[in-house]
């Protein structure tokens, strides 16, 4: 089973690369973002509660996300394997999906990470906010909040996985292709 952990700040390219790569390796899309934006409209007590702290830009805690990931690993058992977009955030986030993985024999194969710098990742998400409809994108100084707390909490996620050799970053600046190619030379070679 292939399990691929796609990292990077918002506006870093994960959404783009993840169609990319579910299409190549037929995996099943879990995205903590996609999921909680799922909850949010479906009107649910867990959707309001993230709603209240993503319009702040703050991260929903673990034991919702976790409960929300392993509903999704429940329902596809027979997958060939799952790509983690926008997740894990925190060590504790690894630590839990690592131990939820093992309750299903398999782990984490690599974990790939975009690199964009925070001003291109200002425009980017500023630009997508014109189109997008999304609050949290529209608004300048939410998003530099966002960056600078996704820099903040998870940097140590990276060191976690590099310690497990489990780790490769890619520039995530240049042509969506390009991007790709390099994102799937490192899956080959994590997958030997």
């Amino acid at each position: 089973m292939l399990n691929l952990v796609l990292f990077g700040p918002p506006g870093a390219g994960k959404g783009t690369q993840s169609e990319k790569l579910i299409n190549t390796y037929n995996l099943v899309h879990l995205s903590t973002g996609d999921l909680l934006r799922s909850q949010i409209a479906a009107g649910t007590e867990l959707g309001l509660k993230a709603k209240q702290l993503m319009d702040q830009g703050l991260l929903v805690p673990d034991d919702v996300v976790i409960g929300m990931i392993e509903s999704k690993l429940q329902e596809n058992q027979s997958a060939a394997g799952f790509i983690f977009d926008g997740f894990p955030r925190t060590v504790p986030q690894a630590e839990a999906l690592d131990k939820l993985l093992g309750q299903y024999d398999t782990q984490i194969t690599t974990m790939v990470a975009l690199v964009v710098d925070d001003e291109e990742l200002t425009r980017r998400l500023l630009l997508r906010g014109e189109t997008s409809g999304r609050p949290d994108d529209q608004n300048e100084e939410l998003i530099r909040r966002r960056v600078k707390e996704y820099n903040e909490k998870t940097t140590p996620v990276a060191d976690y996985y590099n310690s497990q050799g489990k780790f490769a970053a890619i520039d995530g600046i240049g042509d969506i292709d390009t991007i790709f190619n390099l994102i799937c030379s490192k899956i080959e070679q994590a997958v030997g």
